[in-house]
């Protein structure tokens, strides 16, 4: 089989798996957060596509679940871009410390 080795898919998607958890927890900025989460479960996808072409290239389980969730991930971010806004509306701040000391 020719292509790209297994090994440098895997290197990339834990490459970008650490660089969205680094994000994810270095980061105060809600918007920052949630692209870091997004990258996250893109480089689950990579494995899912990775792991099935290798293993099972003629069927397409893999490429099913990344497709599932690519939607959970767009419904996930359409509602954490409607609650960031309105958070942003009540209290003119996105910042996550910020967002603890808020009292409703």
């Amino acid at each position: 089989m020719t292509g790209i080795p297994l090994t440098h898919i895997l290197f990339l998607s834990t490459a970008l798996f650490f660089i969205g958890a680094y994000g994810l927890f270095t980061r105060r900025n809600m918007i920052t957060m949630l692209m870091s989460v997004e990258l996250m479960l893109n480089s689950v996808n990579i494995n899912f596509v990775a792991f099935n072409k290798y293993l099972y290239p003629d069927k397409l389980g893999g490429v099913f679940f990344s497709i599932f969730i690519i939607t959970i991930a767009a419904a996930e971010a359409a509602v954490a871009i409607a609650i960031i806004i309105n958070l942003y509306r009540s209290h003119h701040s996105i910042d996550v410390e910020d967002a603890s000391e808020m009292k409703y």
